[in-house]
Protein backbone atom coordinates (compact mmCIF):
# COMPACT_ATOMS: atom_id res chain seq x y z
CA UNK A 1 0.00 0.00 0.00
CA UNK A 2 1.45 3.33 -1.07
CA UNK A 3 0.66 6.59 1.03
CA UNK A 4 0.42 10.01 -0.42
CA UNK A 5 2.24 12.68 0.88
CA UNK A 6 0.72 16.18 1.27
CA UNK A 7 1.84 19.86 0.64
CA UNK A 8 5.38 18.92 0.25
CA UNK A 9 4.79 16.40 -2.15
CA UNK A 10 2.42 18.77 -3.96
CA UNK A 11 5.32 20.59 -4.79
CA UNK A 12 7.18 18.05 -6.58
CA UNK A 13 4.23 17.43 -8.92
CA UNK A 14 4.32 20.50 -10.09
CA UNK A 15 7.05 20.90 -13.49
CA UNK A 16 5.80 17.18 -14.12
CA UNK A 17 2.43 17.58 -16.49
CA UNK A 18 1.81 21.29 -17.98
CA UNK A 19 0.80 21.18 -20.78
CA UNK A 20 0.32 23.81 -23.65
CA UNK A 21 -3.74 24.02 -24.57
CA UNK A 22 -5.12 25.70 -27.85
CA UNK A 23 -4.13 29.15 -26.64
CA UNK A 24 0.10 29.52 -26.71
CA UNK A 25 -0.92 31.90 -23.18
CA UNK A 26 -3.22 29.29 -21.60
CA UNK A 27 -1.49 25.97 -19.92
CA UNK A 28 -2.98 23.44 -18.48
CA UNK A 29 -0.94 22.42 -15.60
CA UNK A 30 -3.08 19.67 -14.28
CA UNK A 31 -6.11 17.04 -15.16
CA UNK A 32 -7.31 14.08 -12.89
CA UNK A 33 -10.44 12.10 -13.36
CA UNK A 34 -12.20 9.80 -10.80
CA UNK A 35 -14.69 7.47 -12.51
CA UNK A 36 -16.91 5.62 -9.87
CA UNK A 37 -20.53 3.78 -10.42
CA UNK A 38 -23.86 5.77 -9.50
CA UNK A 39 -26.86 4.18 -7.77
CA UNK A 40 -28.82 3.81 -10.49
CA UNK A 41 -25.62 2.15 -12.33
CA UNK A 42 -25.06 4.73 -14.38
CA UNK A 43 -21.18 5.88 -14.30
CA UNK A 44 -19.96 8.59 -12.84
CA UNK A 45 -16.76 11.15 -14.10
CA UNK A 46 -15.33 13.41 -11.48
CA UNK A 47 -12.96 16.00 -13.38
CA UNK A 48 -10.62 18.63 -11.82
CA UNK A 49 -8.90 20.85 -14.71
CA UNK A 50 -5.81 23.65 -13.67
CA UNK A 51 -6.03 26.06 -16.64
CA UNK A 52 -3.01 29.31 -15.72
CA UNK A 53 -2.65 32.13 -17.89
CA UNK A 54 0.85 32.79 -18.83
CA UNK A 55 0.37 35.92 -20.18
CA UNK A 56 1.07 39.31 -18.68
CA UNK A 57 -2.82 40.35 -19.77
CA UNK A 58 -6.25 39.04 -18.78
CA UNK A 59 -7.54 35.65 -20.90
CA UNK A 60 -10.94 36.20 -22.30
CA UNK A 61 -10.83 33.06 -24.37
CA UNK A 62 -9.44 31.94 -28.25
CA UNK A 63 -12.26 34.16 -29.91
CA UNK A 64 -13.87 30.37 -31.05
CA UNK A 65 -16.82 30.96 -28.99
CA UNK A 66 -18.13 33.15 -26.49
CA UNK A 67 -16.77 31.29 -23.38
CA UNK A 68 -13.54 31.76 -22.01
CA UNK A 69 -12.99 27.86 -21.75
CA UNK A 70 -14.30 25.18 -24.16
CA UNK A 71 -14.79 21.65 -22.48
CA UNK A 72 -16.91 18.77 -24.74
CA UNK A 73 -18.47 16.04 -22.68
CA UNK A 74 -18.81 12.33 -23.89
CA UNK A 75 -21.78 11.30 -26.10
CA UNK A 76 -24.67 10.45 -23.73
CA UNK A 77 -23.13 12.48 -20.65
CA UNK A 78 -25.80 13.60 -18.63
CA UNK A 79 -26.44 15.23 -14.78
CA UNK A 80 -23.91 17.89 -15.09
CA UNK A 81 -22.54 19.73 -12.59
CA UNK A 82 -20.20 22.39 -11.78
CA UNK A 83 -19.19 22.42 -8.46
CA UNK A 84 -17.76 26.34 -8.72
CA UNK A 85 -20.49 28.47 -10.35
CA UNK A 86 -19.00 31.87 -9.94
CA UNK A 87 -16.94 30.46 -13.34
CA UNK A 88 -19.82 31.86 -15.30
CA UNK A 89 -21.32 28.61 -16.55
CA UNK A 90 -23.27 27.80 -19.88
CA UNK A 91 -24.03 24.94 -21.55
CA UNK A 92 -23.97 24.53 -24.76
CA UNK A 93 -25.13 21.49 -27.62
CA UNK A 94 -22.10 19.38 -26.39
CA UNK A 95 -20.64 20.32 -23.30
CA UNK A 96 -20.44 23.72 -21.00
CA UNK A 97 -18.39 27.23 -21.40
CA UNK A 98 -17.15 29.31 -18.83
CA UNK A 99 -17.39 32.90 -19.10
CA UNK A 100 -15.05 34.38 -16.04
CA UNK A 101 -11.63 35.92 -17.76
CA UNK A 102 -8.77 34.97 -15.97
CA UNK A 103 -6.37 37.29 -14.50
CA UNK A 104 -2.70 37.56 -15.81
CA UNK A 105 -0.12 35.23 -13.93
CA UNK A 106 -3.30 33.28 -12.39
CA UNK A 107 -4.53 29.72 -12.43
CA UNK A 108 -8.35 29.18 -12.89
CA UNK A 109 -9.67 25.31 -11.19
CA UNK A 110 -12.43 23.80 -12.89
CA UNK A 111 -14.13 21.12 -11.21
CA UNK A 112 -16.89 19.49 -12.86
CA UNK A 113 -18.91 15.67 -12.67
CA UNK A 114 -21.51 14.50 -14.53
CA UNK A 115 -22.85 10.58 -15.52
CA UNK A 116 -22.65 8.76 -18.56
CA UNK A 117 -25.02 5.60 -19.25
CA UNK A 118 -23.59 2.37 -17.91
CA UNK A 119 -21.33 -0.36 -19.90
CA UNK A 120 -21.35 3.04 -22.45
CA UNK A 121 -17.23 3.46 -23.77
CA UNK A 122 -16.51 6.99 -22.10
CA UNK A 123 -15.09 9.14 -25.05
CA UNK A 124 -12.88 11.73 -24.27
CA UNK A 125 -11.49 14.50 -26.29
CA UNK A 126 -9.09 16.98 -25.27
CA UNK A 127 -8.50 20.49 -27.36
CA UNK A 128 -4.69 20.42 -25.60
CA UNK A 129 -1.75 18.15 -25.22
CA UNK A 130 -0.99 16.54 -22.03
CA UNK A 131 1.93 14.72 -21.17
CA UNK A 132 0.25 12.71 -17.96
CA UNK A 133 -3.48 12.35 -16.76
CA UNK A 134 -4.45 10.39 -13.82
CA UNK A 135 -7.63 8.64 -13.41
CA UNK A 136 -8.95 7.29 -10.47
CA UNK A 137 -11.26 4.63 -9.00
CA UNK A 138 -12.54 3.50 -5.77
CA UNK A 139 -11.34 0.35 -4.07
CA UNK A 140 -14.04 -2.45 -4.97
CA UNK A 141 -15.28 0.18 -7.64
CA UNK A 142 -14.08 -1.90 -10.42
CA UNK A 143 -11.83 -0.82 -12.87
CA UNK A 144 -11.17 0.70 -16.16
CA UNK A 145 -9.29 0.35 -19.76
CA UNK A 146 -7.49 3.10 -21.67
CA UNK A 147 -7.62 3.15 -25.02
CA UNK A 148 -5.95 6.09 -27.24
CA UNK A 149 -3.04 6.68 -25.23
CA UNK A 150 -0.59 4.65 -23.17
CA UNK A 151 -1.57 3.79 -19.56
CA UNK A 152 -0.08 2.21 -16.36
CA UNK A 153 -2.17 0.70 -13.43
CA UNK A 154 0.40 1.90 -10.46
CA UNK A 155 -1.70 -0.09 -8.34
CA UNK A 156 -3.68 0.95 -5.04
CA UNK A 157 -2.77 4.39 -3.00
CA UNK A 158 -4.47 6.13 -0.68
CA UNK A 159 -5.18 9.78 0.14
CA UNK A 160 -7.70 11.58 2.63
CA UNK A 161 -8.92 8.17 4.73
CA UNK A 162 -9.85 6.24 1.01
CA UNK A 163 -7.91 3.36 -1.26
CA UNK A 164 -7.90 4.07 -4.94
CA UNK A 165 -6.34 2.48 -7.99
CA UNK A 166 -4.22 4.73 -9.60
CA UNK A 167 -3.88 5.02 -13.53
CA UNK A 168 -1.24 7.17 -15.18
CA UNK A 169 -1.92 7.63 -18.77
CA UNK A 170 0.54 9.42 -20.60
CA UNK A 171 0.76 11.15 -23.97
CA UNK A 172 -2.32 12.33 -24.79
CA UNK A 173 -2.29 13.85 -28.22
CA UNK A 174 -4.70 17.12 -28.46
CA UNK A 175 -7.86 16.60 -30.65
CA UNK A 176 -6.88 12.57 -30.64
CA UNK A 177 -9.96 10.44 -29.05
CA UNK A 178 -9.46 8.94 -26.18
CA UNK A 179 -11.46 5.94 -24.86
CA UNK A 180 -12.33 5.34 -21.36
CA UNK A 181 -14.16 1.71 -20.62
CA UNK A 182 -14.91 1.75 -16.91
CA UNK A 183 -16.04 -2.18 -15.79
CA UNK A 184 -17.25 -1.95 -12.10
CA UNK A 185 -17.96 -5.10 -12.03
CA UNK A 186 -14.30 -6.23 -12.95
CA UNK A 187 -11.56 -5.65 -10.00
CA UNK A 188 -7.85 -5.09 -10.91
CA UNK A 189 -5.59 -8.26 -10.32
CA UNK A 190 -4.57 -8.45 -6.87
CA UNK A 191 -0.75 -9.02 -7.68
CA UNK A 192 -1.32 -4.97 -8.96
CA UNK A 193 -2.28 -3.56 -5.10
CA UNK A 194 1.23 -4.61 -4.21
CA UNK A 195 2.81 -1.65 -6.33
CA UNK A 196 3.34 -3.45 -9.52
CA UNK A 197 2.43 -0.90 -12.75
CA UNK A 198 0.23 -3.14 -15.47
CA UNK A 199 -0.06 -1.63 -18.60
CA UNK A 200 -4.09 -1.23 -19.34
CA UNK A 201 -4.14 0.42 -22.91
CA UNK A 202 -1.83 0.47 -25.63
CA UNK A 203 -1.08 3.41 -28.24
CA UNK A 204 -3.32 3.50 -31.58
CA UNK A 205 -1.89 2.70 -35.64
CA UNK A 206 0.76 1.10 -36.82
CA UNK A 207 3.21 1.39 -33.31
CA UNK A 208 0.40 -0.28 -31.54
CA UNK A 209 2.14 -2.94 -29.18
CA UNK A 210 1.21 -4.97 -25.70
CA UNK A 211 4.35 -4.02 -23.36
CA UNK A 212 3.15 -6.09 -20.33
CA UNK A 213 3.87 -5.48 -17.25
CA UNK A 214 5.98 -2.59 -16.29
CA UNK A 215 7.17 -1.36 -12.59
CA UNK A 216 7.31 2.05 -11.79
CA UNK A 217 9.66 3.73 -8.93
CA UNK A 218 7.14 6.92 -9.21
CA UNK A 219 3.65 7.07 -9.61
CA UNK A 220 3.66 10.59 -10.36
CA UNK A 221 0.42 11.24 -8.42
CA UNK A 222 -0.24 13.75 -5.35
CA UNK A 223 -2.92 14.52 -3.57
CA UNK A 224 -5.59 16.62 -5.73
CA UNK A 225 -7.04 19.01 -3.11
CA UNK A 226 -3.87 19.77 -1.98
CA UNK A 227 -2.52 20.26 -5.47
CA UNK A 228 -5.22 22.95 -6.10
CA UNK A 229 -4.04 24.49 -3.10
CA UNK A 230 -0.70 24.52 -4.37
CA UNK A 231 -2.06 26.01 -7.55
CA UNK A 232 -3.75 28.75 -6.29
CA UNK A 233 -1.28 30.04 -4.36
CA UNK A 234 0.71 33.19 -4.87
CA UNK A 235 3.83 30.72 -4.58
CA UNK A 236 2.75 29.02 -8.14
CA UNK A 237 4.94 31.06 -10.06
CA UNK A 238 7.75 29.90 -8.40
CA UNK A 239 10.02 26.58 -9.24
CA UNK A 240 8.65 24.23 -6.73
CA UNK A 241 12.45 22.26 -6.18
CA UNK A 242 14.09 25.45 -5.55
CA UNK A 243 11.49 26.81 -3.26
CA UNK A 244 11.70 23.82 -1.18
CA UNK A 245 15.51 24.29 -1.05
CA UNK A 246 15.26 28.25 -0.06
CA UNK A 247 12.73 27.25 2.58
CA UNK A 248 14.93 24.47 3.93
CA UNK A 249 18.19 26.88 4.08
CA UNK A 250 15.55 29.31 6.02
CA UNK A 251 14.65 26.69 8.47
CA UNK A 252 17.80 25.60 9.03
CA UNK A 253 19.42 29.07 9.37
CA UNK A 254 16.83 30.12 11.93
CA UNK A 255 17.47 26.96 14.13
CA UNK A 256 20.71 27.55 13.72
CA UNK A 257 20.47 31.15 14.93
CA UNK A 258 18.17 29.79 17.59
CA UNK A 259 20.74 27.56 19.26
CA UNK A 260 23.49 30.29 19.11
CA UNK A 261 21.27 32.79 20.52
CA UNK A 262 19.94 30.21 23.72
CA UNK A 263 24.12 29.41 24.30
CA UNK A 264 25.18 33.06 24.46
CA UNK A 265 21.90 34.05 27.03
CA UNK A 266 23.18 30.71 28.86
CA UNK A 267 26.47 32.23 28.86
CA UNK A 268 25.42 35.74 30.07
CA UNK A 269 23.22 33.74 32.63
CA UNK A 270 25.44 32.03 34.17
CA UNK A 271 28.22 35.20 34.37
CA UNK A 272 25.45 37.42 36.08
CA UNK A 273 25.03 34.38 38.76
CA UNK A 274 28.47 34.15 39.55
CA UNK A 275 28.95 38.14 39.74
CA UNK A 276 26.15 38.06 42.03
CA UNK A 277 27.55 34.70 44.35
CA UNK A 278 30.59 37.57 44.07
CA UNK A 279 28.92 40.30 45.68
CA UNK A 280 27.25 38.33 48.34
CA UNK A 281 30.61 36.10 49.28
CA UNK A 282 32.66 40.04 49.61
CA UNK A 283 29.65 41.68 51.49
CA UNK A 284 29.62 38.33 54.00
CA UNK A 285 33.13 38.84 54.20
CA UNK A 286 32.93 42.52 54.87
CA UNK A 287 30.10 42.00 57.51
CA UNK A 288 32.48 39.60 59.61
CA UNK A 289 35.52 42.08 59.44
CA UNK A 290 33.49 45.01 60.78
CA UNK A 291 31.73 42.69 63.55
CA UNK A 292 35.33 41.91 64.44
CA UNK A 293 36.37 45.39 64.11
CA UNK A 294 33.53 46.27 66.73
CA UNK A 295 34.37 43.24 68.91
CA UNK A 296 37.33 44.97 69.40
CA UNK A 297 36.64 48.25 70.52
CA UNK A 298 34.17 47.16 72.80
CA UNK A 299 37.27 45.28 74.61
CA UNK A 300 38.79 48.31 74.30
CA UNK A 301 36.46 50.57 75.66
CA UNK A 302 35.44 47.63 78.59
CA UNK A 303 39.12 47.59 79.70
CA UNK A 304 39.18 51.34 79.61
CA UNK A 305 35.98 51.41 82.04
CA UNK A 306 33.76 53.05 79.42
CA UNK A 307 31.44 50.67 79.34
CA UNK A 308 29.85 48.41 82.81
CA UNK A 309 29.72 44.90 83.52
CA UNK A 310 26.45 44.30 82.01
CA UNK A 311 26.41 46.56 79.24
CA UNK A 312 29.52 44.91 77.78
CA UNK A 313 28.14 41.26 78.59
CA UNK A 314 25.06 42.12 76.62
CA UNK A 315 27.17 43.72 73.51
CA UNK A 316 29.62 40.69 72.97
CA UNK A 317 26.42 38.86 72.70
CA UNK A 318 25.36 40.33 70.35
CA UNK A 319 28.06 39.98 68.57
CA UNK A 320 28.95 37.02 68.69
CA UNK A 321 25.57 35.85 67.47
CA UNK A 322 25.99 37.95 64.09
CA UNK A 323 29.19 36.81 63.80
CA UNK A 324 27.89 33.11 63.57
CA UNK A 325 25.71 33.92 61.39
CA UNK A 326 27.75 35.00 59.11
CA UNK A 327 30.19 32.81 59.16
CA UNK A 328 27.52 29.81 58.74
CA UNK A 329 26.63 31.84 55.31
CA UNK A 330 30.17 31.90 54.56
CA UNK A 331 30.70 28.37 55.02
CA UNK A 332 28.08 27.80 51.99
CA UNK A 333 30.20 29.34 49.50
CA UNK A 334 33.41 27.54 50.80
CA UNK A 335 31.63 24.32 50.96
Amino acid sequence: MKKIGFFLLALFFLPLCQAQALSEHLTVDMHYVVVSPAEDGSSILKHMINYTNTSDTEYKGDGSSEGVINVRLPQGAFALQINDQSLGIKETGNGFVTTKPIPAKETQVLPFSYQVPAGVPIGLTLDYPLQVMQVLVPEGAGSVDIEGAKAANQGMMEFEEKNFWFYNVEGIEAGKPLTIIYQKNKQPPADEAAGAGTETGAQTGDNQENTGNVTRTDPGFHNPGHLRMWYQSPLKQFNAHILMIVLGAILAAGIGYYLYFKWRSRLEEQRIDADKEEKAFKLLVAKQNTIMDKILELEDSYSHGQVNEAEYSAKLDAYKHHLVQVKLNLRQFIE
